[in-house]
């Protein structure tokens, strides 16, 4: 719009109109994938230093789409080695999760011989968890429902030809971030690439999305890779086993299974 003085009127609420719909295309398939989740995942998280050196956690995640909120819970078990050294920070956890698109989200821990889980204060959400580069926030990932979306531009992020979807939050959007900006396989409808910029100084992480698939219909990405930008180091989300349709009930998120978590080998 770099004429927009010499636009007509109606030209222009055309062209607004236009990209408002280019932004319920990117938005629509995304929101529809969230609400029609029913998956389960294995794998590891795995932290690397600046100078390459690894620790792996045993990772198990599954999520469900009920009662209008995505509910996703996240079990994290570090190597016995780890574990041996410390007392708190790598004890194996496990993560509750609840985003609804009106910004009332949720996050609880629930660490072994606990009998309930404890709700995180907002305050804290911007953490790594177990010192990953991955927050309780990037877990959630409600973006997509944030009110404030616009496709910025028609990008190339190596082979994939993306649209570039910037979603700010709104005065209800409870978020650490200024903004997110994700770059979307036009053909798929799927992340490859996202930054996100830190209300607090600015900093953006990027995200990276290795290996994408199609299982029972369903897109998803086998690794995800984390990185601050100017730092070294970064924190890979691996994922090897999982289900697309895993046949998931409001059970398996009950408090009774929910307390069944232990602390395990």
């Amino acid at each position: 719009m770099r004429h927009i003085l010499i636009v007509p009127v109606a030209l222009l609420l055309a062209a607004t109109a236009t990209r408002a719909a280019d932004v319920q295309t990117a938005l629509v398939p995304l929101r529809n994938r969230i609400e029609k989740s029913d998956y389960r995942a294995t794998g590891q998280l795995v932290r690397v230093d600046a100078n390459g050196n690894r620790i792996s956690y045993s990772v198990s995640v599954k999520g469900l789409w009920f009662s209008g909120a995505m509910h996703t819970m996240v079990d994290i078990t570090p190597p016995k080695a780890v574990a041996a050294r410390t007392q708190t920070q790598d004890e194996p956890v496990r993560i509750l999760l609840e985003a609804r698109p009106n910004g009332e989200d949720s996050v609880r821990i629930f660490e072994p011989h606990e009998s309930t889980p404890i709700a995180l204060p907002f305050d804290k959400w911007d953490q790594g968890f177990l010192g990953s580069g991955f927050s309780y926030e990037d877990l959630l990932e409600p973006q997509y429902f944030w009110s404030g979306q616009t496709i910025l531009k028609s990008a190339d992020f190596g082979a994939h030809h993306c649209e570039v979807l910037k979603s700010t939050p709104g005065p209800s959007d409870r978020s650490h971030y200024s903004e997110v900006q994700t770059w979307l396989d036009r053909t798929i409808d799927y992340p490859v690439y996202a930054e996100k910029v830190m209300k607090d100084g600015g900093i953006v992480k990027e995200f990276t999305y290795y290996g994408l698939r199609q299982s029972s219909g369903v897109w998803s990405a086998t690794q995800v890779e984390e990185k601050i930008r100017g730092r070294a180091g970064s924190t890979l989300l691996i994922v090897k086993r999982g289900s697309a349709k895993a046949n998931l009930s409001v059970k398996d998120f009950s408090s009774e299974h929910i307390s069944q978590f232990e602390d395990r080998p």
